[in-house]
């Protein structure tokens, strides 16, 4: 219990928002994100991931606040505020929706909602979804850090695990995502 009206922070992509249509269609035509992404967002249809709305409106009933914290470009706000919306997402709001402006890390938006906010649980499929600690570490590194945290798995941190895309693929490149496709396939198996 703290002094501030208490949060609960999510991501979109792969989180709430179910966008293996977009991940078939990359399969099928041939291409690599982000390519025709922002389409795909302006479409704004979207499904919610099971059980997302569901445990949104059940956030809402408690009284707290939701923040969706997404690395959506910030032009695509008014199409994914629609697409949430439409599914019957709570707390759709401007002032509740924080995209991608001048930077990926998603640590300063966590920040500003601290500032008002006691964040009692973090929603993502990502671990930079809920701290800036592996970023632009290796893989050992990484397991590392996620091994330190084991507790707060399940308790401060909810990981929905994507292993269609993620941070953890470029770890196994050493970020270097210049590479080959051939040879990135290759690291991939």
């Amino acid at each position: 219990k703290g002094s501030k009206q208490m949060a609960v922070v999510v991501d979109i992509d792969d989180t709430m928002l179910d966008n293996s249509p977009y991940q078939a269609q990359a399969i099928l035509e041939n291409f690599q994100y982000p390519t025709k992404w922002d389409e795909w967002c302006m479409q704004a249809n979207a499904k919610p991931m099971p059980g997302a709305v569901e445990f949104m409106q059940y956030v809402q009933s408690k009284n707290i606040d939701i923040f969706y914290v997404s690395n959506r470009k910030a032009k695509l706000n008014e199409a994914t505020a629609k697409n949430l919306a439409n599914l019957g997402f709570p707390q759709v709001e401007d002032k509740h929706l924080m995209l991608q402006t001048a930077e990926l890390c998603k640590e300063n938006r966590r920040k500003k909602i601290q500032e008002t906010h006691d964040i009692i649980l973090l929603v993502g499929d990502n671990v930079n979804d809920f701290f800036n600690f592996t970023e632009n570490k290796g893989v050992e590194e990484r397991i590392r850090i996620i091994d330190s945290l084991q507790n707060d798995f399940g308790f401060k941190y909810i990981m929905l695990p994507n292993t269609t895309y993620g941070d953890w693929e470029g770890a196994i490149y050493n970020y270097d995502y210049a590479q080959a496709e051939s040879k990135k396939d290759s690291i991939r198996k």
